[in-house]
């Protein structure tokens, strides 16, 4: 009975231990469809249509690599923009981006308008001199959520419009990395893309992931692709 008892414990352990090693990658029936051109034609297919125009996700599985240690927080430009919405932390108002100005940060002291503001907003930008009280009103919740603007991109060393427009414009062709677990998933575009976009968009990532991951290409396990209400897709498979 013992031996039973024990045995059970350690087959808990191994479960457990498999769990962990897998972290978040997705438990979904997963479709195999070699390529990124096939993939997009089977997901443009009328049956995944839906009343609204979906995002278009990359799914990127990691292999041989500790996130605790080797972790990523870093940008990759896209070669054709998405659009996302971005909110900027400036001194005035600006026509070209949803301002919060100094005096506004008041109100989101409240923890459930701050969780609606990071929830509503894919990227936030900022004048750079209003970056101390940003990181002391907003950090808590920005930081974690992988939303605060960044020295890479995101901060406005000298506020003007011309430089808030060329910001927002350049946060739009930008995807953040940033590895807390071995899945990574990014969003490359909307379905209203050309698929030769989206395929650009994609392949842009993923030759930005190799060249960032410390062992490159053998870090990356498998890649998936799909639209919002879809399952996933497999393009690449380089799983040992």
């Amino acid at each position: 009975m013992a031996k039973e008892i024990k045995k059970v414990k350690e087959d808990s352990e191994a479960e457990k231990d498999s769990g962990e090693k897998e972290d978040s990658e997705a438990k979904v029936a997963v479709r195999k469809i070699t390529g990124i051109d096939e993939a997009l034609k089977e997901l443009r297919k009328e049956e995944n249509k839906r009343k609204f125009i979906q995002s278009v996700d990359l799914i990127v599985n990691l292999q041989n690599i500790d996130v605790r240690k080797e972790s990523l927080n870093t940008f990759i430009n896209l070669p054709h923009p998405s659009e996302k919405k971005i909110a900027g932390f400036l001194s005035k108002n600006s026509d070209a981006v949803d301002t919060i100005s100094e005096t506004d940060f008041v109100k989101f002291k409240d923890p459930k308008e701050m969780k609606r503001l990071s929830k509503k907003y894919d990227y936030f930008i900022a004048a750079a001199p209003l970056m101390g009280k940003i990181a002391t009103t907003f950090g808590r919740v920005l930081g974690p959520a992988g939303k605060m603007p960044s020295p890479q991109a995101g901060i406005i060393p000298k506020e003007s419009d011309e430089a808030v427009k060329a910001m927002v414009e350049k946060m739009k062709k930008v995807v953040r990395v940033k590895t807390k677990e071995r899945s990574i998933k990014l969003v490359v575009g909307k379905e209203d893309l050309a698929d030769s976009e989206l395929k650009e968009n994609i392949e842009a990532i993923l030759v930005g992931l190799e060249k960032i991951l410390p062992r490159g290409k053998e870090n990356i396990k498998n890649a998936l692709v799909k639209f919002t209400m879809t399952s996933p897709i497999k393009i690449l498979d380089n799983t040992r």
